[in-house]
């Protein structure tokens, strides 16, 4: 097990797939927990993230000093490095030359971190501080033409750190650097695979819920199918999946969940229409923040209900995923900006009877999906594109109203239908139609429209934390502007969103 200590950095959960990705079991942990805490969870080693603050600042973050003198190996990347040198007794100085972006690192000793990597190396930088003299019994390792330390090591303390970023796919051989640390130094296994998980996980489930019951929420997608069979394989019969039918789902959802999780797998499933009940709590609601909150609460209120239904149930399960965790603030790992709540990791009440269990909570979409490939879930499912929780509620800018949803849903069929025919759906992270709450001139058959645009949105990514606008042969967009305009009453225009993650989010709401 690895423990990565948080500083806020946008790279701390890429540290975290870097790793898993090697086969080794780690958790990101806020970056002043206790020595004594993480001797608690014998680590094999500790890796201090980068972060956004200065370390002779006020206030900037630390850690427990302790954790250098554990016997533990460290690695520091950036600002975990900064701090190492800072608290160590090192000289940490503003930078005359700041280094962002791709840099080479030449290679001072090629061993430990650097074994087998030559004399140099194309690194990613991204920092306006440097170390202007390592603590004592530090070695300088690697430097670059403006940074003297761009990487230290005090061998005999097994504490080593980086200046730079080797989680980032720019830097070059990266994870050989990674791996050098987790295996050479810190002497890891390469036990963790998705099947170590389960068996983890419904071990863990077990002790947790005893002889209890639970239900489980859920809608059809990948995280909360994959959490719901996870769940079953440790309770059986004592788990109850209940789908909601909330109207705001995609097209031919439910049937499809009736099929799989009641027919194939068995399960016990409850549905519940409870279509007309969230458009009545989202009726006259524009702001997303209250959409979401308003379908968090209602969510909350018919699960509870089901479960009183249930009989004597204690648990309730989520299919919550890292990504929603850190956008949400929800962890308090680091000093991270809330970019925005999600109905499964924030608004819940604190007078909520059910008890949560969240298998996924420390998972990225692409663990998950290999963990439900270990479960025996369909690619039919495993394969769909990721969903937001609130559903086509946050697709819809402005208030939702069944004809809006209905607008929405049957131009997304239109865009998964003709990406698959495409060949190019299992190539994108998400595609998908967005409703806008303006109107345009248009005109159809010799007469005037005054309808509403549609927006496709198309993206790559590795694991949602960043995306990149997918581009879409325009004979694809040809086809599916032809048929949303054509087969979908009420939209006259269709517009392309070209936007990165960030600045923009995938998700319009």
């Amino acid at each position: 097990m690895i423990a990565i200590l948080d500083f806020g950095s946008q790279y701390s959960m890429l540290i975290a797939r870097k790793v898993r990705e090697l086969s080794v079991y780690c958790e990101i942990l806020p970056h002043d927990t206790s020595a004594s805490h993480l001797a608690a969870l014998k680590p094999e080693g500790i890796i201090l993230s980068g972060g956004p603050s200065s370390v002779y600042e006020e206030n900037a973050p630390g850690c427990d000093r302790r954790v250098f003198e554990m016997g533990v190996p460290v690695l520091g990347i950036c600002y975990g490095m900064q701090l190492m040198a800072h608290v160590l007794g090192g000289d940490v100085t503003p930078s005359g030359l700041r280094e962002y972006g791709k840099t080479t690192v030449f290679v001072d000793d090629p061993s430990d971190l650097f074994a087998g990597m030559g004399a140099s190396f194309t690194s990613w930088m991204s920092h306006q501080d440097r170390v202007n003299a390592p603590p004592p019994g530090f070695d300088l390792i690697a430097h670059t033409t403006s940074t003297p330390a761009a990487a230290m090591r005090d061998r005999g303390r097994k504490l080593y750190a980086l200046q730079f970023h080797p989680e980032v796919v720019h830097t070059e051989r990266g994870k050989e650097i990674l791996a050098n640390f987790l295996f050479k130094v810190c002497g890891c296994e390469r036990s963790w695979t998705p099947g170590r998980f389960v068996d983890d996980q419904v071990d863990r489930i077990r002790q947790e819920v005893g002889d209890g019951r639970a239900v489980a929420a859920l809608s059809g997608g990948v995280d909360s199918s994959v959490a719901s069979v996870l769940v079953h394989r440790a309770m059986g019969d004592r788990l109850t999946c209940v789908f909601v039918d909330t109207g705001l789902l995609r097209k031919g959802e439910p049937d499809q969940v009736r099929a799989t999780f009641g027919e194939h797998f068995q399960m016990n499933l409850r549905t519940v229409d409870a279509r007309e009940r969230f458009c009545a709590a989202l009726r006259g609601v524009v702001d997303p923040e209250e959409k979401r909150k308003r379908i968090g609460r209602e969510f909350i209120d018919v699960f509870e209900e089901e479960a009183r239904l249930c009989g004597d149930v204690d648990f309730l399960v989520q299919g919550t995923l890292y990504p929603d965790v850190i956008e949400s603030a929800g962890s308090r790992l680091g000093p991270a900006a809330k970019i925005k709540s999600h109905h499964n990791v924030g608004g819940l009440p604190e007078t909520m009877r059910l008890r949560l269990i969240e298998p996924l909570r420390y998972l990225f979409k692409d663990e998950v999906r290999a963990i439900g490939r270990d479960l025996g879930i369909p690619a039919s499912i495993l394969e769909r594109h990721p969903f937001p929780g609130p559903g086509l509620a946050v697709r819809i800018v402005g208030e939702v109203t069944p004809e809006s949803l209905e607008i929405v849903r049957e131009a997304d069929a239109v865009v998964e239908e003709e990406t698959r025919a495409a060949g190019l759906y299992t190539d994108l992270w998400q595609a998908f139609a967005v409703l806008l709450d303006v109107r345009s001139v248009g005109v159809m058959g010799d007469m005037r429209t005054y309808e509403r645009p549609i927006v496709i949105r198309a993206v790559t990514s590795e694991d949602g934390m960043t995306c990149d606008w997918a581009r879409l042969p325009h004979e694809v967009l040809e086809r599916i502007s032809t048929r949303i305009v054509n087969e979908v009453k009420g939209v006259n225009r269709v517009v392309y969103d070209i936007s990165t993650k960030p600045p923009a989010t995938i998700e319009w709401e």
